[in-house]
């Protein structure tokens, strides 16, 4: 069973000569990846125009096949869209998105998430007092105000088989509990196991030395894989809550649940055979696969 060192910790807070003023912050590449986006694609260039102080290079990525949005919305914000001429899925996106950056470090977020002011120069400032960090990830809002936990344990066996069966019908079982780690979610920084790619501060050498992400997923735990990675590399998971951007969410779940739903449960089984992979775990595999093809059933019945 894969396990992720435990990091050197870096101090809470830096001292007072250490905080970076605004004109100092390194310069970013920010990525989303698109895919026939809507009115959520104004909103997140918008507010990321208030969320830092620092040059920021905007490149969105269009794996679909419509580019009047993208294009029209990049010329306003001042960025520029990359072309794949194929959906990769998202991770597949966001590395093409990255591919050739000098910058020191990338965003990668989607477009249906808002940046509250000032919220991506506390991301940096946070880089800056943990050195040794591979990314950093805010706070992620849901549309009502309430926190959603983006930043979790790497699930062992127990804890995602009794969160895969008991999250939606008991949110509270010890598993899930354990898994999504809520009663911190509104803490103080702390590492995480892997953090959501939903929006993610990546330094990026850090992120180029592991290979970036795994394109093998399409859609879904190309996340939790890189978070692994990184961590086993020494380039830990930061969760920092004073940062905070809202996630519209489920723009690409509202259009196709049913595809989205068939695609996480693919991610998961890629994930999990990966991560007991020898030999002598066939029967572990056997049972991952038997239990996410009946949980995808009952999840594409409730979404007719």
């Amino acid at each position: 069973m894969t396990t992720t060192p435990e990091p050197r910790r870096a101090p809470a807070s830096p001292a007072p000569d250490q905080v970076r003023e605004p004109a100092a912050r390194p310069a970013v590449r920010v990525v989303s990846v698109v895919y026939h986006p809507g009115a959520e694609l104004p909103d997140f260039t918008r507010s990321l125009a208030a969320a830092t102080s620092a040059p920021v290079e905007l490149v969105l990525v269009d794996n679909g096949t419509d580019p009047e949005v993208a294009d029209r919305v990049a010329a306003e914000a001042g960025g520029r869209v990359v072309r794949t001429g194929e959906n990769l899925g998202y991770g597949g996106g966001a590395n093409a998105g990255a591919r050739g950056a000098t910058q020191p470090f990338l965003v990668v977020a989607n477009p249906d998430v808002v940046w509250e002011p000032g919220s991506l120069d506390t991301l940096l400032d946070a880089a800056a007092r943990h050195p040794d960090a591979g990314a950093l990830g805010p706070a992620l809002l849901n549309e009502d105000g309430t926190v959603y936990p983006s930043a979790r344990e790497l699930p062992s066996l127990t804890q995602g088989a009794g969160h895969a069966v008991l999250g939606k019908v008991w949110p509270g079982n010890p598993w899930t509990r354990a898994y999504q780690r809520r009663q911190e979610t509104a803490g103080t920084e702390r590492y995480a196991g892997w953090l959501s790619g939903a929006c993610l501060l990546l330094r990026r050498d850090a992120f180029e030395a592991v290979g970036g992400f795994d394109e093998d997923y399409f859609m879904f735990f190309e996340d939790v894989d890189l978070g692994e990675r990184l961590a086993l590399a020494g380039r830990p998971n930061v969760y920092v809550p004073s940062a905070r951007v809202t996630h519209v969410g489920g723009v690409s779940w509202k259009a196709r649940p049913a595809a989205m739903i068939s695609a996480h449960h693919r991610s998961a089984e890629r994930y999990l055979h990966r991560r007991y992979h020898r030999w002598y775990q066939w029967p572990v595999r056997a049972a991952v696969s038997a239990g996410l093809r009946l949980r995808e059933v009952v999840e594409l019945r409730a979404a007719r």
